[in-house]
């Protein structure tokens, strides 16, 4: 069976072909000639870059010990399925995930024992005002979203977090472009020059978090991050108390890959910010060696509001360390079509008014 091997143009990313009048290689999109032996050697350093070597120790967690999830009780949605755990002293009124009720169903069991938690640091007295003072001077506003009633209903939820430690050995290749003009009394001209840059290094990863909860959309629980970890201590079951806390239902294995792409990106935003000095830069390949790959579990703080409107669900969170809030705002409709037409008739008035005094001198 025949291979056919085709060589991309390290300008342009065509593919590049062999001219047999110039006795070289040549792009047909972009017209940059290349050496024959340049090719190969731009050929033979992209094959030689490593292939990513991520491996995990996810071992986390461990069991409960006798008598520590006595007055435990798991809490069911019967909406999204969501299980959540609290003590005996929680009013499981409706589900923090998705806002339909939710209904105790037994006495808690299986799962993991957390490892570390970061204890509720603001109350809920402090995530009401953060959602009013985010609600506040927003006129286009749905109604519902102000109701005070609504903004009461804010649950304090301890979120599972997979935290993962290691030392990261990378390397990334990036094309990178100079463009410089001049001109003449003739012609304008453009010279675009073109480069390959190496970037490789060791790095210290410490504590990526990844969310073990399904329903709780990963990039939401980016945004309020950081958590500060030094404020982590031992998990114990009394830090339960008054609060709910979502069993996790994405083990350590399946967050891998997701704690994989925060790494790679992270290391390819601290090599790329080391390339300077050009117009362009464009990363072409990315390797990463882990070496000592751990994994924790804890359970971090966030206040939850969900609210629907016009059957979509609109979650806020809010980071109960920190107090950094996130959450989209849906439109009122009928809101924007009356500050529409009011912003047109002020429009109108002033041109009218306008062209009144214009006409006058």
């Amino acid at each position: 069976m025949a291979v056919l091997q085709e060589f991309k143009c390290p300008c342009c990313d065509g593919a590049i072909e062999f001219d047999s009048t110039l006795q070289k290689m040549k792009c047909p999109y972009c017209d940059t000639e290349f050496e024959m032996s340049d090719v190969k050697a731009y050929d033979d350093a992209l094959k030689d870059q490593p292939e990513d070597n991520m491996q995990w120790n996810t071992t986390a967690g461990s069991t409960w010990e006798e008598g520590e999830t006595d007055g435990l009780l798991v809490y069911t949605c019967n909406s999204c399925g969501g299980e959540i755990v609290g003590d005996q002293t929680v009013g499981a009124t409706e589900c923090p995930f998705c806002g339909n009720p939710v209904v105790m169903t037994a006495q808690f069991a299986g799962a993991l024992k957390p490892d570390l938690v970061i204890p509720f640091k603001l109350d809920k007295k402090t995530a009401m005002e953060a959602l009013k003072k985010h609600y506040s001077g927003k006129r286009l506003l749905p109604k519902v979203f102000k109701d005070e009633n609504r903004v009461k209903e804010v649950k304090g939820v301890y979120v599972p977090f997979w935290l993962f430690d290691a030392d990261a050995e990378g390397g990334v290749n990036y094309k990178a472009t100079r463009t410089r003009f001049w001109s003449d009394s003739n012609y304008n001209y453009t010279e675009t020059s073109h480069y390959r840059a190496l970037r490789a290094g060791s790095l210290g990863f410490a504590n990526v978090p990844v969310d073990g909860c399904s329903k709780m959309d990963d990039t939401l629980m980016e945004s309020i991050e950081p958590f500060d970890l030094s404020a982590a201590v031992d998990f114990q079951s009394a830090y339960l108390a008054g609060y709910l806390a979502d069993k996790y239902d994405v083990d350590s294995e399946s967050s891998i890959t997701r704690a994989n792409e925060r790494i790679r990106r992270s290391t390819e935003e601290a090599f790329a910010s080391t390339v300077q000095g050009y117009d362009t830069v464009t990363p072409v390949s990315t390797s990463i060696h882990l070496n000592n790959g751990t994994a924790k579990y804890a359970l971090l703080p966030v206040w939850i509001l969900n609210t629907q409107w016009n059957g979509k669900t609109y979650t806020f969170a809010m980071n109960a360390q920190t107090g950094k809030l996130v959450g989209d705002l849906p439109l009122d409709k009928k809101a924007y079509r009356k500050w529409l037409f009011g912003v047109a008739g002020i429009v109108s008035a002033a041109t009218f008014i306008l062209s009144y005094l214009m006409w006058l001198l």
